[in-house]
């Protein structure tokens, strides 16, 4: 049997710490690990890292709030979430946004929504249904 190391994903971040407080707070990972560098939320069979832009980049640019969207990458990360409709509020005190529960459809057992983080990239956050 085969061991390969856990999936996952990193989005760079200017300001780590708003970042990183924005998506423990939407996804409730089971564990995080963080230095000033990065920081690690393990999900179950999945690892999402924040990891820092270095400071002479990050000092280049500014995020406007709300932020422009990254919606023109060539990524977007889909997302589980307990419940969007909790996510989004506090998605939306974190400076990021749920769409309204117009925009939820239903595909493959899972409700879904897109929004954005505080930095502008866009995701898709994933409920389950229940059966």
């Amino acid at each position: 049997m085969s061991h390969l190391p856990t999936p996952g994903a990193v989005i760079y971040a200017k300001d780590l710490s708003k970042l990183s407080c924005f998506y423990e707070q939407v996804l409730l990972p089971a564990a995080t690990h963080a230095n000033d560098d990065y920081t690690i939320l393990e999900l179950p069979h999945f690892h999402l890292v924040i990891h820092a832009i270095p400071a002479q980049i990050a000092r280049t640019f500014e995020i406007s709030v709300p932020p422009q969207l990254r919606s023109d990458t060539a990524i977007k990360l889909m997302l589980p979430v307990a419940s969007i409709s909790k996510a989004r509020g506090v998605a939306a005190s974190l400076g990021g946004k749920v769409d309204a529960e117009n925009y939820e459809w239903e595909f493959q057992h899972c409700r879904i929504c897109d929004g954005y983080d505080p930095e502008g990239n866009v995701i898709q956050l994933r409920e389950h249904l229940s059966r």
